[in-house]
């Protein structure tokens, strides 16, 4: 005799706890039985909030489960949804994040972040009823569990608070940071470090947060390093370029180095996302979306003469085009001449004298001030050496050759003119036999050698041509600089250390650059990381893309390395990503450096395969037409695999099939990529060979889109013997799928064509044996007759009673 209100009572306050947990686990549909009634929906709400006082832990954890949903239908069917929400359930999860349950306090947490992802707590809730207990949790004298747990919801929480709000869990935060007396509290600051630097903006970090990072990154434990090194990429997306360079570096090498073998393993799996920061898509023409993708800039800003920016890849693209374009002669300034691989590098002159008036190819010296240099130093200049420099010029490359400027000593030289040779004093003597001595004899012998060596070049005309002034005016300095010299090049030949020029560069930091390429060390996989070489394969492009191509040199060596690893997966890694890296390096760098692995990768496992074949057309596109050519013979090989049950290996084929047919002729099409349609067409897996009918009827469109009328018809007569007279039922549904798909694609084959050739084989098999057979044939008359509006008249009797057969049959199968 209980109303349902009535029973809510008694069943929700009942002794039995199976009783009430049943009841928790319903209030869904309760509230909606009652949601038409305000009256009782208010008394089911007050219901709710008595219940959340159940001394029991299991039934107040399960009502705390059923709040997100209860709050998703509250939203979409109460109009006065904020303030019961507000009155009623925020009170209860507020409450709960500081239940003694710990089951209750982790279901408690869990609903308030799936509240904030769904945007259903208020911010005047989050800053009046939520932020002030998550403050209580994180105070020095609360549990050491709230703590822990009160720190991930601040994290979640910044982003929805007012600015006044976030500086208070700001500064609470930074004390978090440094509790020395937790360190699990500590190592929950350092897993979400990132994630609060991200949110609170540039200024913010460097200011307040930059500081408790570096203390965080020296911590003792090395799970607290270890997280840093985890975090260190987002960390430095929230600073300056030259917070990243001065500080962060030197702060990121520590952790390379650290003694830990887990910190130094995170760091080096960090080492390329923090390289990838360095990246300035204003300068690289290229940026990362982020799900990966990688697209060019899309706005190209206008080349004007003077500007003295150094333009990007697509920059260069748009200069030339420009002076090219123009009508008139047209001067490129000096300080920006562009090379071949896209980069704007000072030229000879403008380093030497600073002149800004000359032109962008390197010439010979013709001024006044030159011809009296000349002329001091007695070289009267000749026509077949102006002729010889100016073919050395021409053929100059400052990529391949590139030292920084000569110093101009000009008038040094003019002040020792008039001085004769000048004697050594005592006190010199004895210093110049100090540093001697101090050598050992092996050092001694080699310094030896290479004074004998350039000794020999003393009397070289070509060196006194030079400059024979300064070599007769001072001997001594010139002796002391040979010295020096060769001292300086045994140096460097023994200290390894030193980078050898062709890896320097000035976009990152040496020593990120030099710890990156030291992850093709075999001892690295033996002290560090088992797979560090793969880690090193899968930042390689966002390193590369930082670099930019114009020092792509630094990284060529240890591409060729990471390319022949052993282990497949590193090779699999680089496979994935081959056509991204093309597309950084440009098309002149990519046919001489990755085409040779792009073809190795080809005749790798099929697990390295997979890599090239997913992305074979957007790699293919990059190449040039006689290069991309060279492929049609290899497409072949993709039909043969390792495991002839790897399907999916085919199916991807017929995919990129589908998208490299616009990067050939109708021809090539034809001869090459036709009969591997055929064959995939008659595959074992169905899901193959639905995909290889619409590469049939893709093919069928290139070849009537080109004019290529015959071959069209060629193809469709093979089509034909292949499948409509197939003895299978298998081939006789596909030719009526290839039928139906080809009236989903636009001017696939004209409809005098389709009539003419393909139509009385498609209506000879609706008196097929097979339903499945005419199912699909009276699909494909639907779609391609009736609904594309075909005139009937010119169908014949024969033709047209087969129609009627056709649909009739669709009638009856209530395809309609």
């Amino acid at each position: 005799n209980l109303t349902p209100l009535g029973r809510l009572e008694k069943y929700a306050f009942s002794e039995n706890v199976f009783n009430r947990q049943i009841v928790a686990r319903g209030l869904l549909d309760v509230l909606r039985e009652f949601s038409d009634n305000e009256n009782d929906f208010i008394s089911v709400m007050e219901t709710v909030a008595r219940m959340s006082e159940d001394g029991e832990p299991t039934v107040r954890a399960e009502l705390m489960e059923q709040v997100p949903n209860i709050a998703m239908f509250l939203h979409e069917s109460q109009p006065n949804f904020p303030a019961a929400f507000s009155r009623y359930l925020v009170p209860i999860v507020v409450h709960y994040l500081t239940d003694p349950n710990n089951q209750v306090r982790k279901t408690s947490q869990a609903a308030l972040l799936v509240l904030l992802e769904q945007g259903l707590i208020c911010k005047g809730d989050m800053e009046t009823k939520v932020c002030p207990v998550l403050l209580d949790l994180t105070e020095p004298s609360s549990d050491d569990d709230y703590k822990i747990e009160a720190v991930a919801i601040m994290c979640k929480l910044v982003t929805m608070l007012s600015k006044e709000t976030v500086e208070q869990l700001l500064e609470r935060f930074c004390e978090l940071c440094s509790d020395a007396r937790l360190f699990q509290v500590r190592k929950v600051c350092a897993a979400n470090f990132g994630e609060f630097c991200s949110i609170v903006g540039r200024d913010a970090t460097e200011k307040l947060l930059m500081s408790k990072f570096f203390d965080l990154c020296s911590d003792s434990l090395w799970g607290i390093r270890k997280a840093c090194a985890d975090c260190f990429m987002i960390v430095s997306n929230s600073t300056s370029p030259e917070v990243r360079r001065t500080k962060l570096s030197p702060l990121f090498s520590s952790l390379i180095s650290d003694q830990s073998r887990w910190v130094r393993q995170a760091a080096f799996q960090s080492l390329g996302r923090f390289i990838s920061t360095f990246a300035n898509p204003s300068s690289t023409g290229l940026y990362f979306k982020e799900d990966g993708t990688l697209l060019e800039v899309p706005t190209c800003p206008s080349d004007r003469l003077g500007h003295k920016h150094k333009p990007t890849a697509k920059h260069t693209h748009c200069h030339r085009t420009t002076l090219e374009s123009s009508n008139g002669p047209t001067v490129r300034p000096s300080h920006t001449p562009i090379n071949q691989d896209g980069r704007s590098t000072p030229s000879l002159e403008s380093m030497s004298r600073g002149n800004s008036g000359s032109d962008s190819t390197h010439t010979p010296p013709q001024n006044q001030h030159e011809g009296q240099a000349l002329n001091n130093n007695n070289l009267p200049p000749t026509n077949n050496k102006n002729k010889e420099t100016e073919q050395t010029d021409q053929n100059f490359n400052s990529f391949l050759y590139w030292r920084p400027p000569l110093v101009d000593i000009s008038q040094e030289l003019e002040m020792l003119k008039d001085q004769g040779p000048r004697t050594r004093t005592e006190g010199e003597k004895e210093e110049e036999e100090v540093v001697v001595s101090s050598l050992d004899p092996a050092t001694c012998s080699q310094i030896q050698k290479v004074l004998d060596c350039l000794q020999s070049h003393m009397d070289d005309p070509d060196l006194l041509n030079v400059n024979r002034a300064f070599v007769r005016g001072n001997q001594l300095l010139l002796s002391l600089l040979l010295r020096a010299a060769a001292m300086a090049m045994i140096v460097t030949s023994l200290n390894h250390s030193c980078p050898p020029p062709s890896l320097l560069q000035n976009v990152i930091p040496q020593q990120l650059l030099d710890q990156y390429l030291s992850m093709t060390d075999p001892a690295q996989a033996q002290t560090v990381d088992t797979e560090i070489a793969k880690h090193c394969a899968f930042s390689l492009p966002g390193v590369a893309l930082t670099l930019g191509r114009q020092n792509w040199h630094c990284l060529k060596d240890t591409y060729e390395t990471l390319a022949t690893d052993v282990q497949w997966k590193v090779r699999r890694t680089l496979a994935f990503s081959i056509h991204d890296l093309a597309l950084i390096l440009g098309d002149q760098l990519t046919a001489a450096d990755l085409v040779p692995i792009f073809n190795g990768f080809l005749k790798d496992l099929d697990e390295v395969r997979i890599g090239v074949l997913k992305h074979l057309y957007d790699f293919l596109k990059l190449l040039h037409a006689e290069n991309r050519r060279e492929y049609l013979y290899q497409l072949q090989e993709f039909m043969v695999t390792d495991n002839s049950r790897n399907w999916r290996f085919r199916y991807q084929l017929a995919e990129q099939l589908i998208l490299i047919m616009e990067l050939y002729s109708h021809d090539d099409v034809y001869n090459y990529l036709r009969q591997i349609a055929l064959t995939l067409c008659s595959d074992k897996v169905s899901e193959v060979r639905w995909i290889s009918y619409q590469l049939v009827v893709e093919i069928l469109q290139k070849m009537y889109a080109c004019g290529a009328h015959e071959l069209g018809l060629n193809f469709s007569n093979e089509l034909i013997a292949r499948f409509c007279h197939c003895p299978k039922w298998v081939g006789r549904q596909a030719f009526a799928f290839i039928c139906q798909v080809r009236t989903h694609i636009e001017d696939c084959m004209p409809m005098d064509q389709f009539a003419q050739h393909l139509l009385p084989s498609l209506l000879s098999l609706s008196l097929d044996p097979v339903a499945n057979v005419r199912v699909l044939v009276a699909k494909a008359l639907r779609q391609s007759v009736m609904e594309k509006g075909k005139d009937w008249a010119l169908l014949s009797t024969q033709e047209y009673g087969s129609c009627m057969r056709c649909f009739m049959l669709l009638r009856k199968s209530r395809m309609e």
